[in-house]
């Protein structure tokens, strides 16, 4: 186990803090090297035990895995990248930091700050360099059973209406982070040619696997929509081993419209399935998102999003959804519709956030010259940051889409590990967008 060191100071902080609170416990240890910043969330925590950090690497910002007791479970933090830029980067509840590169950053950094101080100032110290991962467990702290940290519990805090102020803040100082950095871009104004010869003016695409239980709910909420326009519904069967397939066909044989595609190739995640869709000989003018668990929320889904799309010449269109069970009651937060967007800086903003919303639309035309990596997760946050570089994105406010949340979801109960691949993968995606935007400028 560690040993307790006094070399050097610590200091207790909230992770949502002001630019006085944070400048005054600076000031107070300006003498010092460094500052163990110990962020306080939610969870109530205490530390047992410290390894001397004076003698780990120097760096502005240096952070450590850590043990949970008195589970004694290792946690597994992930190392921190160029687009690690998201405000909710999970550094532990304790991060040690050089005092004197805090102290020079935290002038360039505007002292009416609320709630983002500490998220302006990691992103000011990573200029200077990346913050530091050690991939070992320097710490331990003790978590109350009843506040054990849930690693899914705050899958959408960052879009819940009560954080408004708070994320209304933190994307000023991430916005100000990107013209620092000159990765900032204006908005794409030129309206997309959406192109002809295309079969249906509309497609509904429902990549499935193994969805017995839901698929049947998810086509028909689809064949009832109601348009002035022809439509299809694209179903891309990922080589469903239950009764998924079976479901389709017979649904198909009674629905001209309904189209029943199984890929040839057996090594498709979601994106490589919309793929199948986006390519398919039959998609129309517009592909349209519906999840194979989810619903529609009306009969005229597809057609207020295609008259969105004339209306404004966007090459993507992104409703609002409601949380539900799995029977369609309500739950909490409830409305999601990432009215934090904004026409002016929506696209710089997404860079932040870990998603743009549901249900999500394209124009094909584009979609087939930006396809979708082959991956289950993330495929649709990475299309949305590359189509946002360079075309306008429509918003819908309004809900169109109900999110059924129950143990079938991909994102439900899955490990820390996984957790950890998914962030990294995301994180790699804004890395990637930051340096092409960087060059675009």
């Amino acid at each position: 186990m560690a040993t307790f060191t006094h070399s050097i100071p610590v200091a207790t902080l909230p992770a949502l803090c002001s630019a006085d609170e944070l400048t005054k416990v600076l000031t107070l240890h300006k003498d010092a090297r460094y500052l163990l910043l110990h962020l306080t969330g939610a969870t109530p925590v205490k530390l047992t035990a410290l390894q001397d950090f004076a003698q780990l690497p120097e760096a502005p910002l240096l952070y450590t895995d850590y043990i949970s007791l008195p589970y004694d479970e290792t946690v597994r933090l992930i190392d921190y990248q160029t687009g690690s830029v998201r405000n909710d980067f999970d550094f532990g509840p304790l991060v040690r930091i050089n005092v004197s590169d805090a102290l020079k950053s935290m002038s360039v950094i505007d002292s009416s700050l609320r709630y983002a101080a500490w998220y302006a100032l990691r992103l000011e110290l990573s200029r200077l360099h990346l913050p530091v991962h050690i991939p070992q467990a320097a710490y331990s702290i003790t978590i109350d059973d009843c506040n054990r940290p849930d690693a899914h519990g705050e899958h959408f805090a960052y879009v819940n209406p009560a954080n408004r102020d708070v994320q209304s803040e933190m994307e000023y100082a991430f916005t100000k982070y990107l013209h620092n950095i000159h990765a900032w871009i204006p908005a794409p104004m030129q309206p997309v040619d959406f192109g002809d010869n295309y079969p249906v003016e509309a497609s509904v695409v429902i990549p499935v696997k193994n969805r017995a239980g839901t698929i049947a709910d998810a086509i028909n909420s689809a064949l009832s929509q109601s348009a002035p326009f022809k439509f299809n519904v694209i179903v891309v069967d990922n080589h469903s081993t239950d009764s998924t397939s079976e479901i389709i066909r017979e649904l198909a044989g009674r629905h001209p419209n309904l189209i029943h595609h199984i890929p040839e190739r057996t090594d498709l995640g979601i994106g490589g399935c919309w793929n199948e869709a986006l390519f398919h000989r039959q998609c129309g003018r517009f592909a349209i998102q519906l999840d194979s668990d989810d619903l529609y929320s009306d009969s005229d889904v597809i057609n207020r999003i295609v008259n969105r799309f004339h209306q404004t010449g966007a090459a993507m269109v992104v409703g609002a959804y409601s949380l539900t069970d799995f029977n369609l009651n309500p739950m909490p937060p409830g409305v999601i519709d990432h009215r934090e967007w904004t026409d002016a800086n929506g696209h710089n903003n997404l860079l932040r956030v870990n998603g743009i919303g549901a249900p999500r639309a394209y124009s094909t035309a584009v979609a087939r010259r930006h396809p979708m990596e082959n991956v289950s997760y993330g495929e649709d946050y990475g299309m949305a940051l590359r189509f946002s570089r360079s075309y306008p994105i429509a918003r819908i406010f309004d809900v169109l889409y109900l999110c059924r949340r129950w143990s079938g979801n991909s994102d439900s109960n899955i490990s820390q590990e996984q957790l950890n691949r998914y962030n990294t993968y995301k994180d790699s995606l804004r890395t990637n967008e930051l340096q092409a935007r960087t060059r675009s400028l």
